[in-house]
């Protein structure tokens, strides 16, 4: 069976996820002083759920761990008796358990111990079409392979390792041409997802109502890793995420969300590590990113889809965490039309020759949407391969669209970089500039070219250092 929203409930949370951006008037109003309150608000608020101490073993519902016997019913049945008990925790041991879909339901902790491996099957046949969003857009598709819709309390802990069994002879193939770093399959001649990544465009655009938007077999639409769908009081811990599909981690009009010592590696393409979509109050910390894409990309919709819901992403902090290779560290975009808000980053260490930015903004003229109040401080930044910091309204199509991308308000301090090739690369559009970056405290080394600094204004510099000399302004092309 599809579970599909009813339009009640659409409302219900898109009106949630609006006013739910406004914290205690007292931490309000501290924010206008001091921003950085609004960010220990968030922490304070953001708590993980509990649960009840009781324990069902999959193994008691006949999942074995050799690797090869599918194990998707034991699972579910797990899942099944836990959730009617009243919650709990679904232990998966050690072993290596071949699943399909696994769709967690409220106040069921999905426990994976030490040495324990989901492993998933490479048969699409094996994940059920659900409501899902792709690329910023809804659509009946392929389920992720976790999953939850509309649930409260949900976890996914311990030290095991969801593998996604993607590689160069599944999944990754249907992204079409691609220019990564790896052989990821692809031929000419192949089927991939291109026909239907227009098509699913093209219906967002003209008003097709999502229950026909149907595709799965024969479509190539790759699923998510992990994506709790509308749920409120998400936990995600200490777990290892390895070869996905697509995306890894995407979190979907929720709230409360927390992500935490989790390790995510994986370079197929569109691997980002972590997508918080049209998400309030989220936690990021001490996690680990090396993936074939953008390593946390805050997202809020594509396009007319992204204006229909008009859900933003707002107060999501990320602390503590390590970014490795990927396109971008700490992103916002481009899947932005629901606009973003009140984003913080802190005391995060990013380096690989591979990553091409440490701060990444990407947005263009046909998704449109208010960016505004993104504060960064305390990155240790060894290598990027392109510019430390990029605010880009060129992404994709550029300016060809009739929706003013607004960005205003990015402050950036004590942001340290070795090797950055360049400080700033900030193009706003004709019309549509980038408004208000302040950068306070930095010290750029290694820099070889100069910053591209074209529609953008505001530009501040506070005790800024490049190649160790303290400059006024940017040298620029």
């Amino acid at each position: 069976m599809i579970v599909t929203p009813s339009r009640r409930d659409m409302l219900r949370f898109a009106g949630a996820g609006a006013a739910a951006g406004l914290l205690p008037l007292r931490a309000a109003l501290a924010a206008e002083s001091d921003p950085w309150s609004r960010a220990r608000a968030i922490a304070a608020a953001v708590r993980p759920p509990v649960f009840a101490a009781r324990t069902f073993d999959i193994v008691r519902y006949g999942a074995r761990g050799d690797g090869r016997s599918l194990a998707t019913a034991a699972i579910a049945a797990a899942i099944d008796a836990c959730a009617k008990a009243g919650g709990g925790r679904v232990l998966v041991p050690a072993g290596r358990f071949l699943t399909g879909a696994v769709h967690l339901r409220s106040n069921v902790e999905l426990h994976l111990a030490e040495g324990a491996t989901l492993a998933f099957s490479t048969d699409p046949a094996d994940y059920p079409m659900v409501f899902t969003r792709w690329e910023g857009i809804e659509l009946i598709n392929y389920s992720p392979f976790v999953y939850a819709f509309g649930q409260k309390n949900i976890a996914i802990t311990g030290r095991g390792t969801l593998d996604g069994q993607a590689d160069a002879r599944h999944w990754w193939a249907w992204k079409g041409p691609w220019g990564g770093t790896i052989d990821h399959g692809w031929r000419e001649g192949m089927p991939d997802q291109r026909k239907a990544r227009a098509i699913l465009f093209q219906m967002a655009e003209d008003g097709v109502p999502v229950e026909r938007r149907r595709f799965g077999d024969g479509h190539f639409l790759r699923p998510s890793f992990v994506q709790p769908y509308r749920c409120e009081n998400v936990l995600i811990e200490g777990v290892r995420l390895i070869r996905s599909p697509f995306w890894n981690i995407h979190p979907v009009l929720c709230r409360n969300v927390m992500l935490r010592n989790v390790h995510v590696e994986g370079h197929g393409p569109n691997n980002d590590g972590c997508d918080p979509e049209s998400v309030d109050h989220m936690l990021i910390e001490g996690c680990t990113f090396d993936t074939g894409d953008d390593c946390i990309a805050v997202n809020s919709g594509r396009n007319a889809d992204g204006r229909r819901l008009a859900v933003p992403s707002q107060n999501i902090l990320v602390r503590g965490c390590h970014m490795k290779e990927g396109h971008g560290g700490v992103v916002v975009g481009s899947q932005i039309s629901g606009g973003a808000r009140w984003v913080f980053a802190e005391n995060c260490r990013m380096d690989s020759p591979d990553l091409w930015y440490a701060i990444r903004f990407k947005n263009n003229a046909l998704r449109g949407g208010l960016l505004e109040n993104f504060y960064y401080r305390d990155l240790q930044v060894g290598r990027v391969g392109r510019a430390a910091i990029t605010c880009d309204f060129n992404y994709e199509e550029g300016g060809r669209g009739a929706f003013k991308p607004i960005l205003r308000n990015v402050v950036v301090e004590r942001l340290r970089a070795d090797s950055a090739v360049r400080v700033l690369d900030s193009q706003g559009l004709p019309g549509a500039p980038v408004e208000g970056i302040t950068l306070r405290d930095c010290d750029f080394g290694g820099v070889t070219q100069p910053s591209i600094v074209r529609y953008t204004e505001g530009l501040r510099l506070d005790n800024v250092r490049v190649n160790g000399r303290r400059v006024e302004r940017l040298e620029t092309v």
